[in-house]
């Protein structure tokens, strides 16, 4: 569920008609509401009620805007980051260091200093190398870091080959049949405190099955750990679960999701950590849009509109499906192509989709654009970032403004010798 609907013919972000903000603050622009953001936070914590103390925290790649992070810290979130400007952005935000987890393949020398001044909660180990080289830093400063290590369970989770992140030739994670070795050599570093267990096998899960598969394999390589005499007290399920981006889709709900994980972690005596991401913000904002003009194909008419793939890069990357829909309720529909303006193929969001009948003009929105959208964004052709809008009940506020080409370009400088 979220709080975009139809209302006198209009349609409504919560309370807001989109028109209104196409006029305060023009096309395109991302437009998201709070309420659907807290909906989805709570549904998803009440998904998780029968586990005891389970820490949550929001994969801030997903929606990385400030507001919208202020908003899950008062819905009692942390943050899953995957990069110092992510671990930044969520103290400002005002998230907890003890609620902050630092994942990533390929955290820098200046990352892992940062995690360890900041005090987090965590680092997600992903390599031996890694590894020793925390251990080394907090060594010398007379610190223990707290860490996890992150597992690669070899689980396909039948998801687009680009989001897929727990497969054998992933780059994630350290290969569950060398994890044992690796988990001793590390626990015994001076400067490590290596007391947990982290996997993520990927992203947009249409089913739970291989979630369940990947956990069972964690909590067998838990119990031998245990067995050699390590501690281990938390262990990091990752995020993943999907959202429907067609209309009439269904996914697992959080409620089949908690219940999966209490029955397969039963016995564990563990903090549970869970970094769920789209499954918050993506049904929680739309990508508001001006159709340009309507030019004729030769199988289809091009509905051309002023979004492009920089704006929204998910259809271009993963040939990913947004709905489209008018802003003013229509029953005239079409079969047309919907692209943007930029000077490439890709930049095509739809090919011969059924959808409503646009003139020059006219507003559109591309439905589930909360995560992945604003965050993905390019300054590719010399296009500006488009701004993002809050709204809350009745009232909207910019919350990222718009940065024209002429900004971007006042930072670029030509040197004395090209004079």
């Amino acid at each position: 569920m979220d709080h975009f609907t139809h209302k006198s013919g209009v349609l409504h972000a919560e309370d807001v008609p989109l028109p209104a903000i196409a006029d305060a603050v023009g096309t395109p622009v991302y437009v998201y509401s709070l309420a659907t953001l807290q909906r989805h936070a709570r549904v998803f914590r009440e998904g998780l009620s029968a586990l005891i103390n389970p820490l949550i925290v929001f994969a801030v790649k997903a929606n990385p805007n400030l507001a919208v992070l202020r908003v899950l810290q008062g819905e009692g979130f942390g943050a899953d980051v995957v990069s110092g400007g992510e671990l930044r952005r969520a103290l400002a935000a005002g998230m907890a260091p003890d609620k902050i987890v630092f994942s990533g393949v390929g955290k820098t020398r200046a990352e892992l200093e940062l995690g360890l001044d900041t005090g987090i909660a965590q680092f997600n180990i992903e390599s031996r190398e890694e590894g020793i080289e925390l251990a080394a830093l907090a060594h010398a400063r007379g610190e223990h870091a707290r860490a996890a290590l992150r597992i690669n369970p070899d689980v396909d989770a039948g998801t687009h080959e680009k989001i897929s992140t727990g497969k054998a030739d992933n780059k994630f994670g350290v290969p569950l049949h060398h994890a044992a070795d690796v988990f001793a050599d590390l626990a015994g570093l001076p400067g490590l405190a290596l007391e947990g267990l982290a996997l993520h096998i990927g992203s947009q899960l249409g089913t739970l099955e291989p979630l369940e598969t990947a956990f069972t394999k964690i909590g067998e390589l838990l119990r031998m750990l245990r067995e050699q005499g390590h501690t281990i007290s938390r262990v990091d399920l990752g995020g993943g679960l999907g959202v429907p981006y067609k209309a009439g889709e269904a996914f697992p709900s959080p409620a089949d999701y908690g219940a999966m994980v209490a029955r397969v972690t039963a016995g564990w005596d563990v903090q549970l950590v869970f970094e769920p991401g789209r499954v918050i913000a993506g049904n929680a904002g739309v990508l508001l849009t001006r159709v340009i003009r309507v030019k004729d194909g030769l199988s289809a008419p091009f509905v051309i509109v002023d979004a492009a793939m920089n704006d929204l890069a998910r259809p271009a990357l993963y040939g990913a499906w947004h709905d489209f829909e008018s802003v003013a309720e229509t029953s005239e529909r079409q079969v047309a192509n919907i692209v943007g303006p930029i000077c490439e193929t890709g930049d095509t969001f739809a090919r011969d989709r059924d959808c409503p009948k646009l003139a020059a003009g006219d507003l559109a929105v591309f439905r589930t654009a909360g995560a992945y959208g604003a965050t993905m964004a390019s300054s590719y052709n010399s296009r500006g970032f488009v701004p993002e809008v809050l709204v809350s009940g009745d009232r909207f506020a910019v919350v990222a403004d718009r940065i024209d080409a002429g900004a971007i370009m006042d930072a670029e400088r030509v040197p004395d010798w090209l004079s």
